[in-house]
């Protein structure tokens, strides 16, 4: 087995830029991928960690409702956790959240005891330890540039070299749509890049949170609003927004890929997306612009907080596969022909499913071809 990656190291993007949070698949429509791959993956995650001495704290989740139109939306939360077959759920009154959260307001919140926290650096770095011990390897600095089929196989170029493959998975996050265009299949879903800025709590205020303190969800849009999280070493991030990014790796403002924001523009798929989703991006955008206006936002859920507690962090971006109408496409996606599969869509949770999406990724590819690997 070989692991192609373009990057001088792994976990280089979204698997070393997001919150570390171990979900325990609440928010999934029960039956979906992800809440199946979430809930599977969270218990072999816990597993691995502790077979390899990674810390992964159960720090438990409080979702919160601060506004009255967020209460029914947060009885069905409850009711999709049952369903999915979280252990511990608990529905808990605007006057018991201080039991759990002391500084925490509301007027009603869901407590999930079985979310935690977890490094997936150290993680992405004991995957790769399990590889190398068991004789596969791992090419750091190989972007693929082509990936052409050949009889009973696929030859994969990279780093001036050409590999020959029987099987071949591609999962490549903000490059997904690119790579699969490379074998012939559809571009779309395409993958636009939304770029999540995160904030911190100034060290001597990290007491403010014990956990993690995140809002009632909006079922229409993929993104879970401004949370309270905290690390493995302590720290209290907040965040993410999420502002469309103008560069598939653009982990700051100013990285500006015009051929790319050419290539997006071009596509109507786009504009489309726009139409339907204009009001929470503009919510977002004044949220990212405006910092009274954030800070307001989050004494909603943490009303001792001060302007002063916050200090800039640093930042994510998103592969967010979206349809050629518009749509935000929430589940889990892979796409598969002879010999080759593609991970066409695999945002959060996919940092807790990974062992499970990979299992499922072994398992579709067993029933192309009948054979073991």
């Amino acid at each position: 087995m070989v692991v192609l990656e373009k990057e001088a190291q792994i976990a280089a993007h979204q698997s070393g830029h997001n919150s570390g949070v171990v979900h325990s698949g609440i928010y999934y429509a029960p039956g979906s991928l992800k809440a199946r791959l979430c809930i599977r993956g969270a218990a072999e995650l816990r597993e691995f960690c502790d077979k390899h001495g990674i810390e992964h704290p159960e720090t438990g989740k409080l979702i919160v409702a601060v506004r009255e139109n967020e209460l029914a939306r947060l009885e069905n939360l409850k009711h999709r956790g049952d369903a999915n077959g979280l252990r511990g759920l608990e529905l808990i009154e605007g006057t018991g959240i201080a039991r759990i959260e002391p500084a925490a307001r509301g007027l009603r919140a869901v407590y999930s005891p079985a979310t935690g926290i977890v490094d997936y650096n150290l993680v992405a770095r004991a995957l790769a330890a399990d590889v190398t011990t068991g004789a596969g390897v791992i090419l750091t600095q190989h972007r693929v540039t082509g990936l052409r089929r050949a009889p009973g196989s696929w030859k994969l170029t990279a780093a001036g070299s050409t590999i020959t493959a029987r099987r071949v998975v591609t999962c490549a996050g903000l490059q997904s749509d690119a790579l699969a265009a490379m074998t012939g299949a559809p571009r779309e879903p395409r993958i636009v890049p939304f770029r999540g800025e995160y904030s911190r709590l100034r060290p001597g205020r990290a007491s403010l949170v014990r956990g993690l303190i995140y809002p009632v969800p909006d079922p229409a849009f993929p993104f879970l609003g401004v949370h309270f999280t905290r690390r493995v070493g302590g720290e209290i991030w907040v965040g993410p927004n999420a502002l469309l990014a103008l560069a598939k790796e653009g982990y700051r403002r100013s990285r500006i890929s015009v051929r790319e924001l050419a290539s997006l523009l071009r596509w109507p798929g786009f504009y489309r997306m726009a139409r339907r989703y204009w009001r929470m991006g503009l919510s977002e955008f004044g949220l990212a612009l405006n910092q009274r206006a954030f800070i307001s936002e989050l004494q909603l859920y943490v009303p001792a907080l001060q302007p002063g507690d916050i200090l800039p962090a640093g930042a994510g971006v998103r592969a967010q596969a979206v349809a050629a109408d518009g749509r935000l496409l929430d589940d889990f996606a892979f796409a598969e022909e002879d010999g080759i599969l593609h991970v066409r869509n695999a945002p959060s949770p996919a940092a807790t499913a990974c062992l499970a999406i990979a299992e499922t990724i072994v398992d579709r590819l067993d029933l192309q071809s009948g054979l073991e690997w």
